[in-house]
């Protein structure tokens, strides 16, 4: 018998070739370890660079340099506040089908107001108290998490936490392992019976080092010499808010004797609030082992301090200047800890922001810089209008988020025409000072409206949760008794928000094409390889992404 002496040949390059395709078509989807999403509460984009050249090379500006800057993000609805935010970026949706409308939720038919994430059918975990009794039940559309768990047959672990209940509950979506919060009356990082009934000995043990009063303990003064602090106001300026217990708005800051062992809530109005949120980020990723198992995991993170400094203090005060500092300082060590824990280049990160924030009336004014007065008691002065025209008390139930919301129960029972009660409001408006628009959502299609702003009021409007008619203001309209900063409107300052990206499967650039908002959850999803939220109506932005990314 003859031996072929080619055959050993064929059979080498067909290995060869096996051996290749197995390379070019890895037989498990390539993947990062672990998705960070860090939510910076009332993060202005400029804050990129306002603050820039004190920034470290670890912190925000590894992220700059390293990753990829998606340079001209809008949020693309209306209102700007964090409840929308926090959904709109993990869903890729927009209030008019996610259905969280607010910060709070109006459901028309019944008249009924609750937190966007309250429900009474779940209890609190972790501590005896009301603060609990939250879910995303409110949330009409599934998240990246969501889809994330569908596609690994839920292997995969979703966990999203924040001082504020909204910013960890809404992230990590319907199917999520756990969302923790932090209650200010105990200093406890606690959970709902949504997740668990009981909170992990981990967690226990962590709300055992009493963080929160530590780092109170150790009082707020500046990083620097204050006088270096060039980007801020004087330290003491008549348009910021005192903490309660605060004699004067100027460092340093004694924290020490603000708070009690039964009120931590101080913390929430400093760059603590931030630094025990990561400290406990580290934790969960730790004793969690995310990125440790066979599939990707999800953490999503929301730092809520710089809201409420900006709501109380303002975003020109050195106290914000200060805080974008540390917390530059706090991201560095997180991405250093990333970088041990689950691998540098192992894991992706992106961080944006729910909203930005205005100026302060006052200290507009004082710049020379236009600001029209608002004025006070519209409800009030609606109802006894319409009182007097059709007979009935109290027609609007309420004028939050620049929204005529309508009492349908009165109108039902009076059997009232609504389309002429919301002529008489539509015109009303119109000669209201300081009212650039008004639209009426029966008829959006008639409003002469800038396209883009008619946009967005179109997305934040949920027929059964959201007003009937909606108005703009014009310009930087306010109160120049305000305090601090403030966020919900239109403009730039409220709704243009950085969106950063570093990591695996991330490209290293800058783009100025205009983005959304709605746009990186389905940027996710692409890296990911899994289905968009099924309320999506984002774009994935190719240019963030590398092709073909290695496998993990």
């Amino acid at each position: 018998m003859r031996i072929n002496k080619t055959l050993p040949l064929l059979v080498l390059l067909l290995l060869s070739q096996l051996s290749w395709a197995q390379k070019k078509n890895p037989s498990t989807i390539p993947r990062p370890k672990l998705v960070v999403g860090i939510m910076v509460d009332q993060m202005r984009w400029d804050y990129l660079y306002r603050f820039y050249d004190r920034y470290s090379d670890k912190g925000f500006k590894r992220m700059l340099n390293e990753g990829f800057n998606c340079e001209n993000t809008y949020i693309n609805h209306l209102p700007t506040v964090t409840g929308i935010g926090h959904s709109t970026v993990y869903t890729g949706s927009v209030p008019a089908i996610h259905g969280i409308t607010g910060n709070s939720i109006t459901f028309n038919a019944t008249g009924k107001s609750v937190n966007c994430v309250a429900d009474d059918n779940v209890e609190s975990v972790g501590i005896a108290t009301s603060s609990g009794k939250k879910s995303p039940v409110n949330l009409l559309v599934t998240t990246i998490g969501d889809e994330l768990k569908l596609a690994t047959n839920f292997r995969s672990k979703v966990i999203g936490l924040a001082v504020k209940d909204r910013g960890a509950i809404l992230p990590a979506g319907h199917a999520a392992d756990a969302a923790y919060w932090f209650d200010t009356k105990s200093g406890k990082w606690i959970t709902s019976t949504y997740y668990m009934d009981k909170l992990p000995q981990w967690v226990d043990g962590f709300n055992n080092q009493n963080l929160a009063e530590k780092y109170l303990l150790g009082n707020w003064n500046t990083l620097y010499p204050i006088d270096t602090y060039i980007q801020s106001s004087p330290d003491k300026a008549v348009h910021e808010g005192l903490m309660k217990g605060q004699q004067e708005a100027v460092f340093p800051i004694e924290t020490s004797k603000l708070f009690t062992k039964d009120s931590y809530e101080v913390i929430y109005t400093t760059p603590f609030g931030n630094s025990i949120t990561l400290d406990f980020a580290k934790t969960v990723i730790a004793n969690e082992k995310m990125g440790k198992g066979k599939e990707t995991d999800l953490l999503a993170v929301s730092l809520s301090s710089p809201d409420a400094i900006g709501h109380l203090i303002g975003m020109n005060s050195v106290e914000i200047e200060d805080t974008y500092l540390r917390l530059d300082r706090d991201l560095a060590e997180f991405f250093k800890y990333l970088d041990a824990e689950v691998g540098k280049g192992e894991y992706t990160v992106f961080l944006t922001a729910d909203h930005g924030a205005t100026h302060n009336p006052k200290f507009l004014e004082e710049h020379k810089i236009p600001v029209f007065a608002s004025q006070p008691g519209l409800q009030n002065r609606l109802n006894t209008l319409l009182e007097k025209k059709f007979t009935v008390k109290n027609l609007v139930s309420g004028t939050s988020y620049s929204q005529i919301r309508f009492n349908y129960k009165a109108l039902n029972e009076h059997q009232l025409n609504e389309e002429a009660i919301r002529d008489v409001c539509v015109n009303f408006l119109r000669k209201e000072p300081n009212v650039l628009f008004v639209v009426d959502l029966n008829k959006v299609g008639e409003a002469a409206v800038p396209q883009e702003i008619k946009e967005r009021i179109v997305n934040g409007h949920h027929p059964d949760r959201s007003g009937g008619i909606f108005y703009i203001l014009t310009g930087n309209t306010g109160s120049l008794n305000a305090k601090g900063s403030s966020h919900s409107e239109w403009l730039p300052d409220d709704a243009k928000i950085p969106l950063l990206w570093m990591g695996w499967g991330i490209k290293k650039g800058r783009s100025l094409e205009q983005r959304h908002m709605v746009d990186i959850a389905p940027t996710v999803s692409s890296l990911l390889r899994i289905q968009p939220p099924n309320g999506n109506i984002g774009k994935a932005i190719s240019e963030v992404l590398i092709v073909n990314p290695a496998k993990k």
